[in-house]
């Protein structure tokens, strides 16, 4: 199969980067300055990412929010025009078929984004199921209308200087708002995959595609390649499927209220009555209080669950490092690396970035559910035993706009 190209591709070459082949994708992995200047840019400035390679498709009909209620695990009828959600694409047994963001911009029809590397199993999967429905149109969408993110402090500034009418949705995360840019209609959510809390995606028609990607850039958003998006999204403790969603490294299914998001992307409202996977979810979201509350036996259904880490000793933890605990292991490594951070001063109006950066390894573990949080485990890192620490999150951005990295003490 033809490995594909985005519409940005030669945006990507002319800005010198790196090109890998991603999900049948040709995308680029790094430019020239490298992955850590890039990560560095996204916190302090605002990062420019191509993320056209992902699915999306519009999903319309008298009959696609009582189709979209089945097959996703979110409450898809709480959604207002103007606002989006995190949810699932779960299976009976409660694992994640994919995670996805559902969009509702306008009146009577839906737009779901899905992962590039899911895209031809969940068009199958939706296809399948919405056999059971009555009118419900699905159109795929992804070859006409490209996909741009922009996340970082400068963003808000950079996308209302290029717009030409319109305002920018309201200042809360998953609000949408429709607008004019380069002549063209122009979507725009405060969704995002870096942990900004400052962060847009624009959804585009084509033909102005590359208008816009030159209008950003002019205004100073620098291009962002995948290394420095993964390494932003392990550092603010966001899923990646194949990682944090799917097999865990021995071949079992993590279960979907293994990943604390969870919280965040499933719905047992009333309103949205059976939905696949309901069953499984329920029993996993009650096995996941009891073991809140320090009842074991919950084990039995979550035992194990997905944890931010800070590493202490020397060494860079890798997916499927085993955690080992007593000559045993107790968990697995889904995601790490290291990571660059900014130095920076907490103030009383927030939060001063320095001009100094440290690197610091971190990681996402699936862990025993009886390890809690702030305590020490050890990963094995090429062989030998590495001390880390359990963290609630590495990355920290509540006073405003400003992300700044958690340090251990």
């Amino acid at each position: 199969m033809e490995t594909k190209k985005t519409p940005f591709y030669e945006k990507h070459l002319a800005g010198g980067a790196k090109m890998v082949d991603f999900a049948g994708w040709l995308m680029p992995i790094q430019y020239s300055g490298g992955i850590v200047a890039e990560h560095l840019t996204t916190r302090k400035s605002c990062g420019l990412f191509d993320v056209s390679h992902m699915g999306r498709f519009i999903i319309r009909g008298g009959g696609a929010l009582a189709f979209l209620q089945h097959v996703l695990t979110n409450d898809a009828s709480a959604l207002d025009i103007g606002q989006s959600q995190y949810t699932i694409l779960a299976n009976e047994s409660g694992g994640a078929i994919d995670d996805a963001y559902l969009y509702r911009f306008v009146d009577h029809e839906y737009l779901l984004v899905v992962n590039a590397a899911n895209k031809s199993k969940d068009w199958a999967h939706l296809e399948e199921q919405a056999e059971s429905f009555v009118d419900v149109v699905m159109e795929d969408v992804s070859d006409d209308l490209a996909m741009l993110a922009i996340q970082g402090p400068r963003s808000h500034d950079i996308l209302e200087s290029i717009m030409e009418e319109g305002s920018l949705p309201p200042d809360k995360r998953n609000c949408l708002t429709q607008v004019k840019i380069c002549g063209g209609d122009v979507f725009l959510g405060r969704t995002g995959y870096t942990g900004e809390p400052v962060c847009f995606e624009l959804f585009l028609p084509v033909p102005i595609a590359l208008d816009i990607w030159d209008s950003l850039t002019e205004k100073g958003a620098e291009p962002i390649g995948l290394g420095a998006r993964d390494t932003l999204r392990l550092e603010a403790g966001l899923p990646l499927y194949g990682h944090e969603f799917g097999m865990d490294p021995e071949g079992r299914e993590i279960p979907i209220y293994a990943c604390p998001l969870a919280k965040f992307a499933v719905s047992f409202a009333e309103v949205k009555g059976d939905f696949l996977g309901k069953s499984a979810l329920i029993r996993q979201a009650q096995a996941l209080e009891s073991i809140r509350k320090g009842d074991t036996s919950a084990g039995d259904i979550l035992p194990r669950l997905i944890r931010q880490v800070v590493i202490l000793g020397r060494g860079i933890a890798r997916n499927g490092d085993p955690v080992v605990e007593e000559n045993r292991t107790v968990g697995h490594v889904t995601s790490g690396t290291m990571v660059p951070y900014w130095e920076f001063e907490l103030t009383s109006d927030g939060v001063a970035l320095g001009d100094f950066k440290g690197m610091r390894p971190i990681a996402l573990t699936l862990l025993d559910h009886r390890i809690g949080y702030d305590q020490t485990i050890r990963i094995q890192v090429r062989g030998r035993d590495v001390e880390a620490m359990v963290v609630r999150k590495n990355m920290e951005n509540r006073k405003g706009p400003i992300s700044y990295a958690i340090l251990p003490e």
